[in-house]
């Protein structure tokens, strides 16, 4: 699949910007103030539009836990801190999950308004730009009445978000080739009886988010019929002086946040 060239009349414009590993806080930081710039304007640069920004990331081993969560989520945060990784209680929707190396983690912080104002018709469109990705590895995943993408009964790719008038945050995680040993400690999403795997898995294939990332946005452009461009430099600079000033990241965050990633295509740019 190619990225519709400007001439197939995709108006939208959504910026991506990939920071490779960062601290799960650090990435919902960047999120708030990414809603915040979209919810105040349509505009990121010399008044071109854009409608949206993607985020991607990896993280280090973490779990997170969203509003359903219904069990003692001090007690569960203590017996899965004792793991080695670190847990927060987020604002999204859905139960618990785990991201950690390995994993395509995307957060489409998108201005709705501007595509369709129906947080379900976000969710099937999420869920469909990960079923075609599968595609192009030569997989065969599909949706069911829970949330995600399956590969029959085992879960590929999990999904929970939140929308604030219109503005989205959180997102996905794509298993790619993560250890899923760490899904082990937790009911995944609240889901007793199903499993999980991973895109290297069911493809037969190692792969890795470098592999991933391209295929993403090409189904991405597709499935919300928008044009990809990468995030300009001074909006990403204007997010990492915004985040030394409240001293969120180190210098080598910074410089990290800052740096262009080679395997991004030149189309995008």
């Amino acid at each position: 699949m190619k990225i519709p060239p400007p001439s197939q009349n995709f108006h939208r414009s959504v910026s991506v910007w990939f920071v490779g590993f960062l601290q799960y806080q650090t990435a919902y930081r960047i999120q708030k103030y990414l809603a915040n710039l979209h919810g105040m304007a349509n505009s990121l640069n010399e008044g071109q539009s854009n409608d949206g920004t993607i985020l991607i990331v990896e993280h280090a081993p973490v779990y997170t836990t969203g509003i359903r969560t219904s069990n003692d989520v001090e007690s569960e945060g203590k017996k899965l801190k004792a793991l080695g990784a670190e847990f927060y209680r987020t604002n999204r929707g859905g139960l618990t999950t785990f991201h950690g190396p390995g994993q395509l983690v995307v957060y489409p912080v998108l201005n709705l308004k501007n595509f369709n104002k129906s947080m379900k018709w976000y969710i099937c469109k999420l869920e469909e730009t990960i079923i075609q990705l599968c595609k192009s590895f030569g997989v065969e995943a599909g949706q069911s009445s829970n949330t995600g993408v399956w590969v029959k009964n085992e879960k590929l790719c999990a999904i929970g978000v939140h929308g604030s008038r219109y503005i989205t945050t959180h997102g996905l995680a794509l298993n790619v080739n993560n250890d899923l040993t760490w899904f082990s400690h937790i009911v995944p999403c609240g889901i007793p009886d199903k499993g999980v795997t991973s895109l290297s898995q069911v493809s037969g294939k190692q792969l890795t988010i470098a592999n991933v990332i391209n295929p993403f946005l090409e189904s991405f452009s597709h499935e919300f019929e928008c044009q990809i461009k990468m995030l300009p430099f001074k909006v990403r600079e204007d997010i990492v002086n915004h985040l030394k000033k409240e001293r969120l990241i180190s210098s080598a965050t910074e410089e990290q946040l800052l740096k262009n990633k080679a395997f991004i295509s030149k189309q995008y740019s």
